[in-house]
């Protein structure tokens, strides 16, 4: 931002606006003060002219009025009428005539060789009161350029007779070189109070526009988001409190733009390790803002993909699909699938609004649905397997029962084998219900664990040894078990399924004169346990699905063992609600291992 010149700065404007108003203050005094001077110097000089004619005129009027012989009066009343007009000559007057009533001068205060006297006036001015006989006055501008005020006035005897007139001229010109010389003082004045107002409005400008400057300078700082400088508090006025106001104004900036720092981060930080992605556009569908999980999950670059059209990002055709009428769908299923694999993204879509609820964007959420299908697909596969592990039994069942009421049953020899038969899948069927029912509470966690504190090599040993008096002397049992005690938290009928279905399962598939072993160590906090037969193994690729339910690697002969196929998934759920894992180590042809993990008793922890 510019630094402001001082012609237009506000600094200047304050000395202007304390200039005019002075030089206005300044001319209304003058005016009024110099108009009622004229006026009460006209008054005096009028009064003073008034006070002249008025001796004139009384001294005229005795002369007038005295007797004289006939043989000189008229010339001894006109020397004596002379020498009144001589004698009262005042410095403000500058003509005095004396005029008779024909007209004719009698008397003159010029004297010279150029006098009017004994000459006619021709001035209306005086004929009109010789005429009239009234008083009259007024102002002229003589030859000279000189400003006039003349007086004229009858003249009386002492019979009140009008006898002539008198004619008084006065110049104004002192007046009004009075009033010239109080308004060149007004004027020297107003300049040197311009200048001391200049002067001062220097100074309270500055004292007003150096908070606002360091306000735009604390403005100026605070766009570039430091808000750690604050503004000087120059007094309590107005400014000072706009001061405070600039301060107090930063410190919420500070805190408003910590708290959106934050939720930026925390925004950030949310759609950085959300599982599902997140795109959003402007109203017109380019991309502003897109996650990571969005680049994964679409197979593009966060950056690359700022500024690209949603439809193009999504691989829609924008022929058929219009981008404003994606929130009304709701959301849509997009296929990615290739020949190889099945890849299925759903989308959502919304719109954001500002507050005159205008759109002025849209956000799309994406999520990788392809495990949903699958997890679909192994739902109709459940059913189907469950479906095909019931109708077997109920199958066999159904052909000895018949074969039985066809008459079997009175052959002593048919009819034992028939029901054994029958018995045999009639209790398969009752174990795999039952199995089915264990997974259905485990999977709705509506069974609870009866849990106690257990050594866990003494529970193992009683364990093996209870298969150790039923297994085949054909088959050894090796035991490689601590000789401390290991204690662990374990609902013991749980863990005794655990180990009785991978037991049952190392027993039915190793070999005659094979070897199970049983192996228990520590690890990190941690019991492995370890079961190990010699059996036919289990491909590499299929190790990881026999945890799966109603897998079988080998299905004629699991099948022909009497499995349930549910033995290793009840096993694995159990496993996992005693906070451990399960896994299996095979190779083809050198047997099978079941290893699973549970968390020993820390002694420094108390466990309620």
């Amino acid at each position: 931002m510019r630094n402001v010149g001082f012609f237009r700065s506000i600094q200047l404007k304050f000395i202007i606006i304390f200039i005019l108003l002075l030089l206005v203050t300044i001319q209304v005094i003058s005016a009024y003060f110099v108009r009622g001077l004229e006026t009460e110097l006209r008054e005096n000089f009028e009064e003073s002219v008034e006070a002249s004619v008025d001796i004139l005129q009384v001294n005229l009027k005795q002369a007038f009025s005295k007797e004289r012989s006939d043989d000189n009066g008229e010339s001894t009343q006109q020397q004596d009428v002379q020498t009144i007009v001589r004698v009262n000559d005042t410095a403000d007057i500058i003509n005095v005539q004396v005029v008779n009533m024909q007209s004719r001068i009698i008397a003159s205060s010029d004297t010279s060789s150029n006098s009017d006297i004994d000459k006619k006036t021709t001035t209306n001015f005086i004929n009109n009161v010789l005429r009239f006989g009234n008083e009259d006055k007024g102002n002229m501008v003589n030859r000279d350029g000189n400003r006039i005020y003349r007086r004229a006035v009858p003249i009386y005897n002492n019979e009140n007779t009008q006898v002539g007139a008198l004619y008084v001229e006065a110049s104004l010109e002192q007046v009004y070189k009075q009033l010239n010389d109080i308004n060149r003082v007004f004027l020297q004045g107003s300049i040197l109070a311009i200048t001391v107002s200049a002067f001062l409005g220097i100074l309270v400008a500055r004292t007003i526009t150096k908070p606002i400057k360091e306000m735009r300078k604390q403005a100026q700082t605070m766009a570039r988001e430091d808000f750690s400088q604050k503004v000087n508090v120059y007094g309590k006025d107005e400014i000072g409190q706009l001061a405070e106001s600039f301060n107090d104004l930063n410190v919420r900036l500070k805190h408003s733009r910590a708290l959106t720092e934050e939720e930026r981060r925390k925004l950030s930080s949310v759609l950085s390790n959300m599982s599902d992605g997140v795109m959003a556009t402007d109203r017109n569908g380019f991309i502003t803002l897109i996650n990571d999980a969005a680049g994964v999950l679409m197979n593009q670059d966060p950056e690359e993909a700022k500024g690209k059209f949603l439809l193009d990002v999504l691989q829609l055709d924008d022929n058929s699909v219009d981008i404003s009428e994606l929130p009304d769908s709701g959301s849509m299923i997009i296929d990615f699938s290739n020949d190889e694999e099945i890849y299925l993204i759903r989308a959502k879509f919304s719109t954001i609004a500002d507050e005159d609820n205008d759109i002025i964007g849209f956000i799309t959420v994406l999520s990788d649905v392809t495990e949903q299908e699958k997890i679909e697909r192994e739902r109709r596969e459940f059913v189907s397997n469950v479906s095909h592990e019931l109708r077997t039994p109920l199958t066999t069942m159904r052909s000895y029962i018949e074969a039985l009421s066809e008459g079997a049953w009175e052959d002593r020899n048919i009819a034992p084998k028939f029901l054994s038969v029958t018995q045999k899948e009639t209790d398969r069927m009752i174990r795999m219900v039952n199995d089915l029912l264990q997974l259905s509470r485990m999977d709705n966690r509506s069974e609870s664990l009866q849990q106690e504190r257990v050594d866990f090599i003494d529970f193992f040993q009683q364990v093996i040894d209870r298969f150790e008096m039923n297994v085949s002397d054909q088959i050894e049992l090796q035991r490689d078990l601590p000789k401390e005690k290991l204690y662990v938290w374990l609902d013991k009928d749980k863990m005794a399924q655990v180990l009785d279905n991978i037991i049952s399962n190392a027993i039915k598939y190793s070999p005659e004169g094979g070897a199970i072993s049983f192996k228990v160590a520590k690890q990190k906090g941690n019991l492995l346990i370890t079961v190990s037969d010699q059996g036919p193994g289990i491909p590499y690729d299929k190790v990881d699905k026999i945890f799966d339910r109603f897998y079988r690697a080998d299905k004629a002969r699991s099948r022909k063992l009497g499995g349930t196929g549910l033995g290793l998934a009840i096993a694995k759920e159990i496993v996992e609600s005693h906070h451990g894992s399960i896994w299996a180590k095979s190779k083809e042809g050198k047997g099978t291992a079941i290893l699973f993990t549970l968390p020993l008793i820390n002694k420094k922890r108390r466990v309620n």
